[in-house]
């Protein structure tokens, strides 16, 4: 399957501390670039989050932001360790003893020691699990997304493919009238100058000039770079650093078939095939 670098996803979910929203966007990029807006109660998620995304994507420039709504009113109840305060209150109770003067010990700050309030605590691993478990889900969706855009893609590019083949056939298939074209061009030029030629060399110099305009080899290795794009879409994969190379191919060989044109026929399937090179090559800059 061939996948789109661009893409979005948003998963929310209603749990117990209000509404967790999962948002992920991509972008075409050279490699995977991955970067994370968490809350503060979430950062230790980020380096689990970085190897499932690095596992589900081949590269592209990833964002994810995470937002937690919390319930209007909305803190849970707090639960405090009995046993655990009984403790700090008896070893309070022995240093006060020790002190010549003391202060009254303050709820709050006793409420921040640790192990006293311990609920804080489970709520934040049930969080980052909950968490964890709508990241996964949003993104899948972002991967399914993805693979939905790259068949559009691909289907796109399939479309250039077609419409190159039929320039290049196109094209071979006046090269053997453009020949005699030439030679007739060049005869009539000498007919009209009214001069004396040696044939044996005329005929040298007008199969010197048949081969300098000669663009079999080019529009053979045109129909071997198509026959390559189609073969790397079939096969599908992270493919697009594959396919932009053999974008750069293509031109390459529309630009020496331009540079040989004998005709301004043979130059406009040039240019088009140029035209239709540089739109497959914007599509392809979006594929995984």
């Amino acid at each position: 399957m061939i996948h789109s670098m661009t893409a979005f996803a948003r998963e929310s979910a209603t749990i117990e501390r209000g509404v967790l929203t999962v948002e992920l966007r991509s972008v075409n990029h050279r490699y995977l670039d991955c970067s994370f807006k968490l809350p503060d109660l979430l950062r230790p998620l980020e380096p689990g989050l970085r190897e499932a995304a690095s596992g589900a994507l081949g590269r592209g420039k990833l964002d994810c932001m995470i937002r937690l709504q919390a319930h209007p009113g909305g803190v849970g109840e707090l639960q405090v360790n009995s046993e655990q305060l009984e403790r700090l209150l008896e070893a309070a109770g022995t240093v006060s003893e020790r002190l010549e003067q003391t202060v009254p010990l303050d709820p709050l700050e006793i409420l921040k020691f640790p192990g006293i309030c311990v609920a804080e605590e489970e709520s934040e691993e049930k969080l980052q699990a909950e968490a964890g478990e709508l990241f996964g889900r949003a993104l899948k969706t972002l991967r399914k997304n993805r693979r939905r855009e790259g068949e559009k893609l691909a289907g796109l590019v399939l479309d250039r493919l077609q419409q190159v083949e039929s320039e290049v056939a196109a094209t071979r298939g006046r090269l053997p009238d453009l020949r005699i074209q030439q030679r007739e061009r060049i005869l009539a030029r000498i007919e009209d100058l009214g001069i004396e030629v040696d044939q044996n060399r005329l005929e040298q110099e007008l199969v010197h000039l048949a081969q300098k305009a000669d663009v079999d080899e080019e529009l053979d290795r045109l129909d071997a770079h198509v026959a390559e794009v189609r073969r790397t879409l079939d096969k599908g994969g992270p493919c697009g650093r594959r396919l932009d190379f053999l974008m750069q191919e293509l031109n390459r060989e529309a630009n020496t078939l331009s540079s040989k044109s004998t005709s301004s026929a043979t130059t406009q399937n040039a240019v088009e095939l140029k035209v239709l090179i540089e739109q497959m090559r914007e599509q392809i800059q979006n594929i995984e």
